[in-house]
């Protein structure tokens, strides 16, 4: 998309208008590197107003911008640094005002957090997602972090050997998953076996404990199927709206702190579950004899 590269078939349109031909100066896209790629021989001032100066604009049409780009990203007063002399933060804060200054049309982002620590990865994630909704600009923004496409898209695309497995809001893809690659890879997940007691009415057997799924199966009986289940849809003991009981024994427990992560065991499989932490009530011990609910409904069955 940014026209370092041909492709070997296909088009890219922006706005109707396909650049697929053109050099990347002429695209009207701006750029944000995972390494900042910031010019160490130039202040913070003359990197953001780098693009303006190439295109030929007038010094105060530049200074005018620059001074609205540091304004944007919450440094007013450090233009006159340089590169070595800002945080990782600050720098990357820097190249996506250089990447606005010229005013573009698509805004790319390429893994631009990945080399940061996790808690000035948050801000600035919800700092960028501020600035894309003030400016109402496109952004395309790549990333590994599950998480951090979750939280701020509008739309997301999983992508799985080349092809886009699936396209859809983080609450589509997140709950429901067209593919058992964008179920396993997106968020935590539960996958257990259960062989197939009725393809029709939905009878299955997890180990010893028969669960129906009120709807049919891409399954004949005696076949073994595989159910996933996010760990928070859950619960321990008999919740309302829950209709499969599944007896079981705790396994594990792990302290996260707002989150308790149980795994139960349960038909010898385990079953991971999340509460919320409680102060005065501890979590159940390991060894501890449990009841696991779940609802049919949160059940998904993973096509091959």
């Amino acid at each position: 998309m940014a026209g370092f590269e041909t492709p070997t078939s296909g088009a890219i349109r922006i706005d109707g208008r396909d650049v697929t031909g053109l050099p990347a100066n002429r695209r009207k896209i701006g750029m944000v590197f995972q390494a900042y790629a910031l010019f160490p021989n130039l202040t913070v001032a003359d990197n953001i107003g780098f693009g303006l100066k190439v295109a030929g604009e007038e010094k105060a049409a530049i200074a005018r911008r620059v001074g609205d780009m540091l304004e944007l990203i919450g440094l007013p007063q450090l233009g006159s640094r340089y590169p070595f002399q800002l945080s990782g933060g600050q720098q990357q804060r820097v190249a996506l005002a250089r990447a606005l200054a010229p005013r573009p049309q698509v805004l790319l982002l390429d893994e631009p957090l990945s080399a940061l620590g996790a808690k000035i990865r948050i801000s600035l994630r919800e700092e960028i997602r501020r600035i894309q909704q003030d400016l109402g600009i496109t952004t395309i923004f790549v990333t590994h972090d599950q998480e951090e496409a979750l939280s701020i898209s509008d739309r997301i695309v999983v992508m799985h050997q080349g092809i886009a497995d699936q396209v859809g809001t983080p609450f589509d893809i997140y709950n429901r998953p067209a593919t058992r690659f964008v179920a396993e890879f997106v968020g935590t997940l539960n996958l257990v076996d259960a062989d197939v007691v009725d393809a029709a009415s939905g009878r299955v057997r997890l180990g010893d404990v028969p669960v129906v799924l009120n709807r049919p199966l891409p399954a004949r009986a005696g076949e073994r199927i595989r159910l996933a289940l996010r760990p928070e849809t859950a619960a321990l003991g008999r919740a309302e709206g829950h209709d499969i009981v599944l007896p079981g024994r705790i396994a594990e427990v792990h302290f996260l702190g707002a989150v308790i992560r149980i795994r139960v065991m349960v038909g010898g499989q385990l079953l991971s579950l999340d509460t919320f932490n409680r102060p005065g009530r501890p979590p159940p011990a390991v060894g501890a004899p449990v009841e696991v609910s779940l609802s049919d409904r949160d059940l998904l069955v993973l096509a091959a």
